[in-house]
């Protein structure tokens, strides 16, 4: 029996359940509010854990050409102190796969392949229990029934109220990203100064973080523990307004490292949010949820990666399983409530570490995770 299935949202989570459907030759429905793939930039740069995001690709047969396309020198991470001192400088071994970086955006179009995505499908609500199934409401006021409806679709998911009236709530830290282009050949300084991979800065209560992408491509972020509304006074659309209340929050550090902020083409303001570490919800027939909107943690590395793997294996028990639409569900996510609230409070441990009034607690923090 071949049943009725959405997906809500075509990033890492969502996609790779398609793709893994669909490689078991199951019909699978993906709805995605964004009227094209690249109607909006994809993002930064992602590092896929051997047991966790490269095992979700392995699933979807995608593994050769994921390495191909990934940075293993994107691993290489470096630590320096406020007035640029160099206090780690880690790099990844020539034969090292355990997380090599790749693109957003390529990762978008590796998993997209075959899929055929429903573009400009925003949802507006999920209603489980019908005579039908569970019936999805656009936006555009149309409706259709589905036999399982899996919200793959972020932080405020829409699906999520379907099973859980649970809602984010702010970390007390606030990112604002930045960028650079063309950072070997316009910003030489900054690029060695950034390295391969990643490269931090650690003060108190505050952090810059320059992450390489591919072609030349580096973003930055500032990391700030502060108010929610630290910006009530400033125009966020403000580009020189915004660098100038940047610079003036990092006053003494040293000027290069500086120079990420004074050469960064916009801002965007990114407050972190999270869900409960131990987010679960009594099951409902016909609805599921996904990576971020499951559970949403602070971006260290881990949320993609669950993601993905979680998509993967609701896939298999799926196309594989038994038959019983409903118990497949229920035993994963029984299975990915265990797994992700583990996830979940290391991570709130780590930024409560990476963003501190002592910045040794960043230092220690890597040495634990970092190859000796």
């Amino acid at each position: 029996m071949r049943h009725r299935i959405a997906v809500v949202g075509s990033g890492p989570a969502g996609l790779t359940l398609a793709r893994v459907l669909h490689r078991h030759g199951y019909p699978v429905t993906v709805l995605e509010r964004d009227p094209a793939p690249d109607a909006r930039p994809p993002g930064g740069t992602l590092d896929l854990h051997e047991g966790l995001g490269q095992r979700a690709l392995d699933k979807a047969g995608l593994l050769a050409e994921f390495q191909a396309l990934s940075r293993p020198e994107g691993q290489a991470m470096r630590i320096l102190d406020p007035h640029g001192t160099v206090l780690r400088d880690w790099r990844p071994r020539p034969d090292d796969r355990a997380h090599p970086e790749i693109d957003r955006g390529q990762l978008r179009d590796l998993l997209l392949g075959p899929l055929d995505v429903q573009w400009g499908r925003g949802v507006a609500q999920v209603l489980p229990g019908t005579r039908d199934g569970a019936l999805v409401h656009f936006a555009d006021g149309r409706q259709e029934a589905f036999d399982l409806v899996v919200g793959a679709d972020g932080a405020w998911s829409r699906v999520r109220p379907a099973v859980s009236s649970v809602t984010p709530h702010y970390t007390g830290v606030t990112l604002v990203e930045t960028s650079l282009d063309d950072v070997d050949t316009r910003h030489p300084d900054l690029a060695r100064l950034i390295g391969d991979g990643s490269m931090a800065v650690y003060g108190v209560n505050r952090a810059l973080v320059a992450q390489r992408n591919s072609g030349g491509h580096v973003k930055v972020y500032v990391q700030l523990r502060a108010p929610l509304d630290w910006h009530t006074n400033l125009d966020l659309t403000d580009v020189e307004a915004v660098r100038s209340s940047l610079l003036a929050r990092f006053d003494g550090w040293a000027a290069p490292v500086l120079g990420l902020l004074r050469h960064g083409t916009a801002f965007v303001h990114r407050p972190l949010f999270v869900l409960p570490v131990s987010h679960t919800w009594t099951h409902v027939p016909g609805v599921t949820l996904l990576g971020d909107a499951a559970h949403l943690m602070p971006p260290l590395g881990a949320g993609a990666n669950l993601a993905m793997l979680e998509g993967a294996e609701l896939a298999e028990s799926i196309a594989t399983g038994p038959g019983d639409l409903d118990e497949a569900v229920l035993a994963f996510e029984e299975q990915m409530w265990a797994r992700a609230g583990q996830w979940a409070k290391m991570t709130m441990a780590g930024l409560e570490r990476l963003v501190s009034p002592d910045p040794a607690e960043a230092l220690a923090l890597f040495d634990q995770v970092q190859p000796s």
